[in-house]
């Protein structure tokens, strides 16, 4: 996965656009126009809202393409109480809390509040998802087999959700959090499932695999 970030300052905060990260969600866009405006040039421009505005709608980037910092409080984005997993039909996977993404050798690939993962496995920027699925008309349900998450509840659940990239193969979880979708109901569950990367399973969102009969290379 590779950066491409873009900065833009005023005299109060810099935001950060990782292009490589934008799949144009567009929630800034509609958020505050006044500061994203994809007419304009540049694009981004802080000096036309407040720190409080600017704040809130970064926030709600679900890819985590669009980052702040603040030059005049001691303040940084706080991971939410709870990690949540959004599963998108026919597109990625939307994870937000406290995200810590590894490799299959353990090392931490990146660590942040919010992240898309790719589920069609055609994305050039692998695990990150940059909007191949629409191109390529990936299809996809967003419903949830409940039956995937069944497992007894743990009492030492860690805080930290981690997503640890198996070669080749699946993403699999560690770590409390609640997945749902818009057509499936919000569960809690702490179970260490492995989430499609391959785009072939039969169980979406949920690895069957589908990966090692098609190939598939990450």
């Amino acid at each position: 996965m590779e950066e491409k970030i873009h900065r833009y300052e005023s005299n109060n905060i810099e935001i950060q656009y990782d292009l490589n990260r934008c799949i144009h969600a567009r929630e800034c866009v509609k958020g505050l126009r006044a500061v994203f405006n994809p007419e304009k040039r540049p694009w981004i421009q802080p000096d036309n809202a407040t720190i409080e505005e600017i704040v809130d709608v970064v926030e709600r980037c679900p890819t985590g393409a669009l980052h702040y910092r603040l030059k005049t409080k001691n303040k940084k984005e706080q991971p939410p109480d709870k990690n949540t997993i959004n599963v998108v039909p026919d597109g990625p996977v939307y994870f937000r809390g406290d995200i810590e993404v590894q490799d299959h050798e353990n090392n931490v690939v990146l660590t942040d509040t919010r992240f898309a993962l790719c589920r069609c496995g055609l994305s050039a920027n692998k695990p990150a998802c940059d909007n191949t699925h629409v191109n390529s008309e990936f299809e996809a349900s967003a419903a949830i087999n409940a039956e995937s998450l069944k497992e007894k509840e743990k009492n030492d659940t860690p805080d930290k959700l981690v997503i640890k990239l198996m070669k080749n193969g699946p993403a699999l979880l560690d770590g409390s959090y609640e997945i749902y979708s818009e057509v499936s109901e919000p569960q809690q569950c702490s179970k260490n499932i492995a989430l499609c990367r391959c785009g072939a399973s039969d169980n979406k969102p949920f690895c069957d695999g589908s990966h090692k009969e098609i190939g598939f290379e990450s």
